[in-house]
């Protein structure tokens, strides 16, 4: 009971202090966000937060308490299944961005610290970051009867995925990310995707289209789905990229076969090679394409939503076509190196 009242004292303590970039809700789209799952209500009668089933809050919601360890554990609040429970309780928005080529994530854990949600892996290439707010200016409530909480998983390689934020919200926390960014992109590559929590499922998770249905949404579920829809628009970007430079060894070779003759410059040619091979070892190293999930190794839960993702997205069919187009690239370079000895 005292871990309890600890834990609950440090919720109300933290959500009362760190409130996300844009506190305010207008009330022509209060009604859709009293139906989303991150948006808790309580009574106005009762001055304490009673959280229902869904997990995403509850689970280590005390930024700094050393109460919850893991991403599955939930606040030891009671909870009697109502009737409407074994519904699905709408969609949570999930968006994916990749924007730049480098996160700067010490200064911005320096500058967002105590909205850093702790790690339950030994990972350091992303950090999780929550924000809360109570909205001020819902009619006939109390400023303590809703809280909203949104998350921000941000990866060192450019990658930013936002739960929980709408369209019109977005570009305030991703101007957060920018403060923090090097190499910004002149067009940001951007993915949607969704989220319904079903707390009587019978599996720990569903697979919809495009959406995914889980029976109990944490944080180390966000973690995972995070780290899947920021590496698969990161691969975007870089499928992209290799495309460009596909294309641009196909017009050489359709050149020289009209001509007969080479007539790239040799360091415009190196560049390009040397970008190809940059390009795959970012994908490799940097973005962590096939280095398993610290949090999926260690409970099948998140492990099945973990392969199920990168199935969906097809990341490693991706990467295949990826590295099929690099050694296009590649056999195009030594080929024109040859002719230039020739």
């Amino acid at each position: 009971m005292v871990r309890w009242w600890r834990s609950t004292a440090s919720l109300l303590l933290n959500l009362t202090t760190h409130t996300a970039p844009a506190a305010t809700t207008s009330s022509s789209s209060l009604s859709t966000t009293l139906l989303n799952p991150l948006y808790c209500a309580t009574p106005a009668s009762s001055r304490f937060f009673s959280f229902r089933s869904f997990s995403a809050l509850p689970s280590r919601a005390p930024v700094y308490s050393t109460d919850f360890d893991s991403g599955s554990d939930e606040l030891p609040l009671p909870h009697t299944p109502g009737p409407k429970d074994d519904e699905e309780t709408g969609k949570i928005p999930v968006k994916a961005y990749f924007l730049c080529t480098s996160i700067n994530l010490k200064s911005m854990q320096a500058e967002f610290l105590s909205n850093v949600v702790p790690p339950t892996s030994r990972s350091t290439n992303y950090i999780a970051l929550r924000f809360c707010d109570f909205p001020s200016d819902i009619p006939g409530l109390g400023l303590k009867d809703y809280v909203i909480c949104r998350y921000m998983v941000i990866f060192q390689y450019g990658s930013a995925v936002l739960f929980n934020i709408e369209d019109h919200e977005a570009e305030a926390y991703l101007e957060i990310v920018r403060r923090h960014s090097s190499g910004l992109l002149p067009e940001i590559k951007r993915d949607d995707y969704a989220i319904k929590e079903k707390p009587l499922l019978a599996e720990d998770m569903q697979g919809g289209s495009d959406y995914i249905v889980l029976k109990t949404l944490d944080t180390d579920s966000i973690r995972i789905i995070g780290s899947v829809l920021g590496q698969s628009i990161a691969l975007d970007y870089f499928v992209s990229q290799v495309d460009g430079m596909v294309e641009e060894f196909a017009g050489i070779n359709r050149a020289m076969e009209k001509t007969g003759t080479f007539t790239m410059d040799r360091k415009k040619l190196l560049q390009l090679v040397g970008k190809a091979n940059s390009n795959l070892a970012d994908v490799i190293l940097k973005v962590g394409l096939f280095e398993r999930s610290e949090i999926a190794w260690r409970d099948a839960k998140y492990a099945q939503i973990y392969e199920y993702l990168r199935e969906e997205y097809e990341v490693t069919q991706r990467f295949g076509n990826l590295d099929f187009k690099l050694k296009f690239v590649e056999v195009s370079f030594y080929a024109h190196f040859t002719y230039e000895r020739l």
